[in-house]
């Protein structure tokens, strides 16, 4: 029962720290002028796999948002001059999507603040995530001695 209840302090340890981030990036991307929805679709144009060709789709799928949730916000994005639309030139269906120089401009104010945030915290959330990971780690690395000594008493 003790490591039950040690592992459960870890977890929700690493879920404040995690949070407290996610609290911190939500309040910056407004005090940008973005919503939270905004600013990862932004990471995820610049930052993500495949980010120079990322279609609605495919921000939908980094978001996990809907696919009608997605063309709004990419909607919106592009009503403000964030990003643009491009049609794929031989398959008119598929449209990727850009930022444009002033949604890179405000991406990049961002990314300075989270940065330096993240050197601030970043620390404690490590800590906090190791607490978690390293004793699930433990459990499955079991000496192969062990697992015999164990069988014979079968």
């Amino acid at each position: 029962m003790r490591q039950k209840a040690s592992s459960e302090m870890a977890l929700a340890e690493f879920r404040y720290h995690l949070r407290r981030f996610l609290h911190f990036s939500e309040g910056a991307a407004r005090q940008a002028g973005l919503e939270p929805h905004q600013h990862q679709l932004l990471l995820a144009l610049r930052g993500g796999p495949a980010a120079e060709h990322l279609t609605i789709g495919g921000l939908a799928e980094r978001l996990m948002l809907r696919h009608n949730s997605t063309v709004e916000l990419v909607n919106r994005m592009a009503r403000r001059g964030l990003v643009r639309r491009v049609r794929h030139p031989l398959d008119g269906r598929r449209v990727f999507v850009y930022v444009t120089t002033r949604g890179t401009n405000v991406l990049v104010r961002l990314s300075r603040h989270h940065l330096a945030e993240l050197r601030s915290a970043g620390p404690q959330l490590i800590r906090a995530l190791e607490s978690v990971v390293t004793p699930l780690a433990s459990a499955g690395r079991r000496s192969p001695r062990r697992d015999k000594v164990s069988q014979k008493k079968k």
